[in-house]
């Protein structure tokens, strides 16, 4: 794992692959799974607090049974 692209992870200008994950995961002897996670925690909370998109999308009712 090279630094710059430790800096790019780090600093928010980077993601970490299910490749980078095998890697740290090594490095730091952990699992994958954590760092995978870590990941998507991230990008959940970025698309929750970045975009007002996702705010229009309406629930959708259950559709009425009929016999």
């Amino acid at each position: 794992v090279s630094r710059k692209t430790l800096s790019k992870i780090i600093n928010g200008h980077g993601a970490v692959s299910p490749d980078m994950a095998l890697r740290l995961s090594r490095a730091f002897e952990t699992t994958p799974e954590l760092w995978m996670n870590l990941q998507k925690n991230y990008d959940l909370w970025h698309a929750a607090h970045d975009s007002k998109e996702w705010k229009r999308v309406k629930p959708l009712r259950p559709a009425l049974m009929t016999s």
